[in-house]
């Protein structure tokens, strides 16, 4: 049985007030002093806080007692729709008609229509599934553009009781009657540490993984960012361990093609110099683009140490000639898993087993 809870601002005030409690699963709701309206999901295991009317983002994640979130500029989100205004998130969804850096010739914004989205329906729900008792976030976006495009995206965040992660799904409904164009990333943004070793289900070989020469316009590199971006080309494996020497600034970022367990999943991980870990699984049958997005300076330090998607983040028009737009036929629907959060060391180290069992050294 679940039990729904349809979400309208007015709920959201300035003095965070609970909503719903459920055993150790609860729900608060507060706006912030910016205006935006933040919703608190929590258990025994940490918390997370989204954003139900914009984006339905994860502003921040927080388990074992550590803060998984990028360092970013941002002490809270703010209510625009432009993207580097209020860019600090967690998690935030990207695309769908297009997504990434937009070139001269294209006309979208930089990531799409969805990370700040406005979400006319929100929802709250509490149930039982075959994982156990959860409490989650879900929502509807519709974009509607005359002649052009119409699609409903439906997200859903579900954090389960005693569990130090969660399961975030997305689908997207093509409701036009002619097929449409599309583009997803989930960019997913942990804190890095110095020192910490990054696994994943990859040969970690040029073949594999492939360094992105191209400059986006919002970036302006140093004078030895062509020579550290050539260095990496040439053995990518110098990045696997987080020095804090190494210069990600103000970005790097890797595509990298990733290999499936006997289940789907393909497995990423920043392992902390105490042995717990930072974990992100993904499904490259549903995203078969691996991004890896690494920016580490003064002002945010980042580690998209995978953002599962379905084209490489180079705008509309680049991924297009590289075959990378897909085609959903009208009344179909993309859909999309994946699972975060962290692991306490033994189970860490066995997770780096198994993905030496997918892709050995």
């Amino acid at each position: 049985m679940t039990t729904i809870v349809h979400l309208t601002p007015a709920m959201f005030e300035a003095k965070e007030r609970t909503l719903v409690e459920d055993g150790e699963l609860r729900a608060s709701v507060f706006r912030y002093d910016s205006g935006v309206a933040g919703l608190r999901l929590s258990n025994r295991a940490g918390e997370l806080v989204l954003l139900p009317f914009q984006g339905q983002q994860i502003w921040s994640a927080t388990f074992g007692g550590r803060n998984l979130t990028m360092k970013s500029m941002f002490d809270q989100p703010y209510p625009t729709q432009n993207y580097l205004q209020t860019y600090g998130g967690f998690l935030i969804h990207c695309g769908f008609t297009a997504m990434g850096v937009p070139a001269a010739e294209d006309s979208h914004p930089l990531h799409g229509e969805l990370p700040n989205a406005l979400y006319a329906d929100a929802w709250l729900s509490t149930g039982t599934d075959e994982r156990g008792e959860f409490i989650s976030l879900g929502g509807e976006y519709e974009h509607i553009v005359a002649f052009s495009t119409r699609y409903v995206a439906s997200p859903e965040v579900r954090l389960y009781a005693g569990e130090s992660g969660c399961r975030i799904t997305m689908a997207v409904t093509n409701r036009k009657q002619t097929a449409m164009e599309y583009m997803y990333m989930a960019h997913v943004n942990f804190r890095p540490v110095d020192n910490g070793r990054l696994v994943y289900s990859a040969p970690s070989d040029t073949d594999h993984v492939r360094v992105r020469k191209s400059i986006p316009s919002h970036v302006k590199p140093g004078p030895d960012y062509l020579n550290f971006l050539a260095t990496l080309e040439a053995a990518p494996a110098r990045h696997e361990v987080l020095e804090p020497g190494l210069a990600f600034d103000p970005e790097v970022v890797f595509y990298i093609d990733y290999l499936a367990d006997d289940a789907g999943w393909a497995r990423t991980m920043q392992v902390h110099p105490d042995g717990t870990a930072d974990f992100i699984r993904h499904r490259p049958e549903q995203l078969d683009k691996g991004v890896r997005w690494i920016s580490r300076t003064p002002d945010q330090d980042a580690l998209g140490m995978v953002l599962p998607a379905t084209a490489e983040p180079e705008g509309y028009s680049a991924e297009k000639a590289k075959g990378n737009v897909k085609v959903l036929d009208p009344g179909a629907a993309f859909f999309c898993a994946m699972e975060i959060g962290v692991l306490p060391a033994d189970q860490a180290a066995a997770e780096a087993e198994e993905i030496r069992q997918i892709a050995p050294e």
